[in-house]
């Protein structure tokens, strides 16, 4: 399996902000976000490849951590990504499992769902990329039975979007309508775009605001506030 990097440090974003966990990031994704602030897993994926068995051997190295996240790039298209799931959850790990849901759960399922539906903002304009991938991202980034299948089989589940104006909020919720979810409020995350503070608290305030609004969960980059944008954190 293609592996971009192996890492421990704390949940940047979500229910477990701030919990220490291993990540596992695979290299390689079937989207092309425009705003992607892991393009060396993803617009130009890099890494080693590295056994089942290497990878949960790595785990060991911080005996402390009961949690790892499985993230990418898009961690479901390795197609080894089941053999995995499956590997973390019978070592006794906490499993979040990043996504962006366009590509069915595996049958060893996973302890959090972290799903990241994209919206029309991650679609690159013309010149960013070719028109074959804007076409490819604009058919594949949108996949309701399988964002609702992986609701069905995680053993919890959060919704991130990642927004950047009014507009993007207002098409996450007609979304989250025909979606028909089923899911409290406070297990939607609304989190401003962005990859540095400065650009995240620019529009963090009036964001704030809408979750107080509709209930939802504000969704900070804690990583980010620590660390920086940068790999390995």
């Amino acid at each position: 399996m293609l592996i971009s990097e192996i890492f421990y440090s704390v949940q940047g974003e979500g229910m477990l902000t701030g919990v220490p966990s291993i990540f596992v990031r695979t290299s390689g994704c079937n989207l092309r976000c425009r705003w992607c602030d892991t393009p060396y897993a993803s617009w130009k994926p890099e890494g080693i490849d590295l056994t089942l068995d290497e990878i949960l051997n790595r785990l060991k190295e911080w005996p402390a951590a009961r949690h790892v996240v499985l993230t990418g790039g898009e961690p479901m298209v390795a197609r080894e990504a089941g053999v995995l799931t499956a590997g973390i959850r019978a070592a006794g790990y906490h499993l979040t499992i990043e996504t962006a849901g366009t590509i069915p759960l595996p049958e060893a399922g996973c302890d959090l769902a972290s799903l990241s539906p994209k919206l029309s903002n991650s679609t690159p304009l013309p010149g960013e990329i070719s028109g074959a991938w804007i076409t490819r991202h604009e058919q594949t980034r949108r996949n309701l039975p399988v964002l609702r299948g992986w609701i069905a089989g995680a053993g919890a589940t959060q919704v991130k979007f990642v927004i950047s104006d009014e507009a993007d909020l207002a098409e996450a919720q007609t979304l989250l309508t025909e979606w028909g979810h089923g899911l409290p409020p406070d297990h939607i995350l609304l989190m401003p775009e962005g990859r540095t503070m400065e650009e995240l608290r620019a529009r963090s305030a009036w964001l704030v605001e809408r979750c107080k609004s509709h209930g939802y969960r504000f969704c900070q980059r804690l990583h980010i506030e620590l660390f920086g944008n940068k790999r390995g954190t």
